[in-house]
């Protein structure tokens, strides 16, 4: 139908009669408003037949006139009266009574101010007094989708600046604290909350602290929408950067605590996520001494969900204790930490007190028990847990909407379970004990007062003796997979419970009780943070366990210097490899683990590496491969913080392992092997040639991607060898590649070959025994694709300057130029190309009787007569090596 002109009628009939049901968004070669060009029967000017369409009885002319606002702009900008007309006719339509009309403007005004911006001098006038009433009016239009499409606008004209300081402070915040007010519908005041986060980062600190931070303080406290308290807590970590440290200390710290210790377990997990950007705004001190004991808190909360969130921010979280000019870097490369698992669904509102988890989480129904269990809307559990005892701390937000926050902190609540529960694995996971390692002598006085106060069992034996109990009536049932899920947890709740125990023969009997369930036994939680545990577990300190055995196990975990970061959050991040946080936690938690490991080192210094060793190595012989292959990624980047000799003893036996691994784990490695190979002693480096070549062996052989890979990376590895060495080794893995049934790998391949230095002297014995091999095996190959590869290593020898120009004409040029004769096309377009585009550019070449000059011009003159018109084409065209690549050469 692009033939046929587009009149506008009134009547549908007619519009489809023109084809215009036809036109659509992908129809990009047609102006929706074309129609207004081309003379009709109304006899009127464009101008007035658009004022006739803008304000026609048809929505569908309407709406196309509001689609086409960006045409008609381009049409009427040149003529300032036509253009003001046009102003009108805008302000009009946005007036319409139908939403998808006032929807469709609404969309074009960002690309219209965007326009007018570039071309009008007088862009601030005309867009302040026509354009920005209607983004701000719309912003409390009666309908959703008219809403939406304002504040969507309003984001992008703030993004690209267009808005003016002016009309921030006395049009866009009052309405947002208007609609954001206390008695304001709970809609809009969602909405306004949301738009107040988005746009925090996009407007001045001075505007954002003064105008929109007090009113987000209140939000924070919103007793009446969990919605909003979720959607500040969710971009809390933003507005603190939008206001600095100053402000985040005195006013969203103190809110940040409150949000944490949320009745809502999802305002808590919103926290957790974001509570690497709220402890980058802070002062080390507020990060040590309040931020830390906050985060341990989350860390042990009631629910599961929130706890996973903790643990996966926890080693961002411990990043950000790194000196500045590392936090800059480690905050960049977890600004885009995600998680692969999936996480719960939006929660829904309070006012259904009681549904199924399938209901709640229809995303993680995979994950959960398939059992029905009744909770509440914001309550979570996981397989196998009982829904009250899992998320204790929310129970208050079943009671509706207007949940308050808790006073104390969630998660630190004690008691192990009655005997009636003792099938609930949950229950028997305590609160972790406190960080005593560090305090001796307060160890030693607890624990005299203790021997001389105690007479009889405590509690904490009798409730080892349930465990115990219950061990052993599993053991029967031992070969059953739940049954030894439920084992493994219980040991390790049987190992957390005998610390507090006081008679060392009890703990070894119970010890023996769970040796004979499970050859491992699964280790105790770490500890929380003393203040944490001083509020809730005062008398903890009163039954711990002998010094000497605490001292062995936690010897290679303490830091050096405490003023890097807190104890407990290295403790609990070092008990992420714990098979029981897979169990209670998350599945993928040592993935997370191994993901934030080199920034954890980073912060850490190469000087407490004893402390993170262990763990690597735990996380380097994880039976899941994903845990593996993050950690062969980011192998060189530990490598540069360890340094070399770290590196040489403690990482290169993981390397080592990681280069037989599978091939998921493999490409980790491959990927940067030269930037871990260069670290690395000279003699120690030739260790690796031989094992170089298993790369060219996969799993999958039509994983040709990791073979081209390999290639990459021996063009950078070259230069860490000695010719010797590239001979003996590299040469060959260079020319297997070359023969590779995959055109890609062959291509990358080539420049290989092409970019190996060591014949740069043909006098030296290697570098003519190469040369000769690269005639024989490629120029007088029986395959043209043979032929056709000595082409293009013969170019990219010159292009890299591997050898001198002199030395190349004379051991290579004759037999380059003797493909001319070459009966397949595909040859001689490559010759072609390496003498238009490479050889005859040099220098060498140009300079006045030079005795190869005329060989090389009587070269391409008969290739520019070639019956092949790609080959003449090549032959006669010289164009630049970008637009060459984006041309197919191989014929079929």
């Amino acid at each position: 139908f692009v033939g046929i002109p587009l009149y506008f009628v009134d009547l549908q009939d007619d519009l489809d009669d023109f084809g215009f049901e036809d036109y659509g968004p992908d129809c990009d070669s047609m102006r929706i408003t074309a129609f207004l060009d081309i003379p009709g029967q109304d006899n009127l000017t464009p101008l007035a037949r658009l004022e006739k369409y803008a304000f026609s009885d048809n929505v569908f002319n309407r709406q196309i006139i509001a689609r086409g606002l960006l045409d008609v702009f381009r049409d009427f900008s040149n003529n300032e009266e036509d253009f003001l007309t046009v102003m009108e006719i805008v302000v009009r339509l946005s007036e319409d009574a139908e939403p998808t009309v006032r929807t469709e403007l609404m969309e074009q005004i960002p690309p219209i101010a965007i326009f007018l911006q570039e071309s009008r001098p007088k862009f601030p006038t005309a867009f302040f007094e026509y354009l920005m009433p209607i983004v701000v009016r719309y912003l409390t239009d009666v309908n959703n989708q008219v809403r939406k499409a304002g504040q969507e606008a309003l984001l992008i004209l703030l993004e690209q600046d267009l808005v003016a300081q002016s009309d921030i402070e006395n049009k866009v915040c009052p309405i947002l604290l208007d609609l954001s007010a206390p008695d304001s519908d709970d809609e809009y005041k969602v909405e306004a909350v949301n738009i107040i986060c988005k746009m925090a980062s996009m407007l001045s600190r001075t505007t954002v602290e003064h105008m929109l931070l007090p009113r987000f303080c209140e939000l924070c406290s919103d007793g009446k929408l969990f919605q909003v308290r979720k959607i500040c807590a969710a971009n809390f970590g933003d507005i603190c950067n939008a206001v600095g440290q100053e402000a985040t200390e005195r006013l969203l710290i103190p809110k940040f605590f409150e949000l944490c210790s949320d009745s809502v377990w999802g305002m808590r997990k919103a926290c957790a996520e974001c509570f690497m950007a709220v402890s980058y705004t802070t002062s080390p001190e507020v990060r040590r001494s309040k931020l830390s004991p906050l985060f341990i808190s989350l860390i042990s909360d009631t629910c599961r969900w929130v706890r996973q969130a903790a643990f996966q921010s926890l080693g961002p979280f411990i990043s950000t204790f790194a000196n500045p000019s590392s936090a800059e870097y480690l905050k960049f490369t977890f600004n885009n930490f995600v998680s692969s698992s999936e996480q719960p669904m939006e929660i829904k509102p309070e006012s259904s007190t009681e549904q199924t988890s399938a209901e709640v989480h229809t995303k993680l129904s995979e994950d959960l028990n398939k059992n029905s269990l009744e909770q509440s809307s914001d309550c979570c559990a996981s397989p196998g847990e009982d829904a009250s005892a899992l998320c204790q701390g929310d129970k208050a937000a079943a009671g509706g909407s207007g949940g308050t926050k808790e006073s104390s902190v969630p998660g630190l609540g004690s008691a192990l379970p009655p005997a009636q529960d003792v099938f609930n694995t949950f229950l028997y996971w305590r609160p972790p004990l406190p960080d005593i390692s560090h305090d001796l002598e307060l160890l030693q006085f607890k624990a005299d007062k203790h021997n001389d106060g105690c007479s009889g069992p405590c509690n904490n034996c009798v409730a080892s003796n349930e465990i115990k109990k219950v061990l052993e009536s599993l053991q029967e049932h031992i070969d059953d997979p739940d049954v030894q899920a439920q084992v493994q947890v219980l040991s390790a709740a049987l190992r957390a419970a005998q610390f507090d125990s006081v008679g060392d023969c009890d703990t070894k009997k119970m010890e023996e009780s769970g040796d004979n369930l499970q050859n491992k036994m699964v280790l105790d939680e770490t500890v929380v943070s003393d203040a944490a545990c001083k509020q809730v577990q005062g008398d903890t300190l009163s039954s711990p366990a002998s010094q000497g055995d605490i001292s062995d196990q936690s010897s290679t975990r303490v830091l050096k210097s405490t003023d890097i970061i807190p104890q407990p959050l290295l403790d609990q991040y070092l008990s992420m490899t714990d098979p029981a946080r897979a169990q209670t936690v998350d599945t993928e938690i040592a993935k997370h683990c191994a993901y934030s490991l080199p920034g954890v080192a980073l912060t850490l210094g190469r000087q407490n590496w004893h402390c993170l060793k262990d763990t690597y190595e735990t996380l380097a012989s994880d039976v899941q491969w994903k845990v593996r292959r993050t950690l062969a990624f980011s192998i060189h980047e530990l490598a540069v913080i360890l340094g070399d000799q770290l590196t040489a003893a403690d990482l290169v036996p993981i390397f080592n392992g990681f280069l037989k691994d599978l091939d998921e784990v493999r490409i980790g490695v491959l990927k940067h092997l030269y930037d871990f190979l260069k670290l690395l002693h000279a003699d120690k480096r030739r260790e690796y040639l031989y094992q170089l070549q298993e790369f060219v062996v996969t799993d999958n052989s039509r994983n040709w991607r990791f073979r081209y890979e390999l290639a990459e990376q021996l063009i950078l590895i070259l230069e860490l060898y000695n010719p010797n060495d590239v001979y003996d080794y590299l040469r060959h893995i260079a020319l297997t590649l070359c023969s590779d049934k995959v055109s890609e790998v062959r291509w990358i391949s080539f420049k290989l070959v092409g970019d190996v230095k060591f014949y740069a002297n043909s006098a030296n014995a290697l570098g003519l025994n190469f040369i000769n091999e690269l005639v024989v095996r490629f120029r007088h190959c029986s395959k043209w694709v043979g032929r056709q590869a000595f082409a293009f290593i013969c170019q990219a020898v010159v292009e890299e300057e591997c050898m001198p120009v002199d030395q190349f004409v004379e051991h290579l040029l004759p037999s380059l130029l003797s493909l001319a004769s070459d009966p397949v096309p595909n040859v001689r377009v490559l010759l072609a190309k390496a003498l238009r585009q490479t050889l005859l550019e040099k220098a060498y070449f140009k300079s006045v009787g030079n005795p190869h000059l005329e060989a090389a011009e009587e070269t391409i003159l008969a290739l520019q007569s070639d019956r092949d018109q790609d080959v003449s084409f090549f032959a006669t065209i010289k164009l630049k090596q970008d637009n060459m690549d984006n041309i197919t050469i191989e014929k079929q």
